[in-house]
């Protein structure tokens, strides 16, 4: 059995003994924050990297001025993308663009 193996069988036999992972942890000798670490990596889905999608914008040829700089505005996306400018219209046409 390798390592990984190993790890997946402990946290399938603290999932089914109904402890807390601190007793868990402290019933198997195991160090609590490795440990924990286990339990929280087999939660998570294998990540699968999506291909980086490109879009070309066109914007207006009249656009209002930007804002002055220390006016700057910052947008924060679900998956933790920050775009940062300081022209809401142009911002706006990026954050559709990338969420598309």
């Amino acid at each position: 059995m390798t390592p990984l193996e190993r790890r997946e069988a402990i946290v399938r036999e603290y999932r089914a003994s109904g402890l807390t992972q601190a007793a868990f942890a402290r019933r198997e000798g195991l160090n609590y924050s490795t440990f924990a670490g286990w339990v929280l990596k087999s939660a998570k889905p294998a990540s699968v990297k999506s291909p980086i999608r490109f879009a070309q914008l066109r914007l207006p040829s009249s656009l209002p001025p930007p804002l002055a700089p220390s006016a700057a505005l910052e947008v924060c996306l679900p998956d933790g993308t920050s775009v940062r400018g300081n022209n809401a219209q142009e911002l706006a046409q990026l954050v559709r663009a990338l969420r598309d």
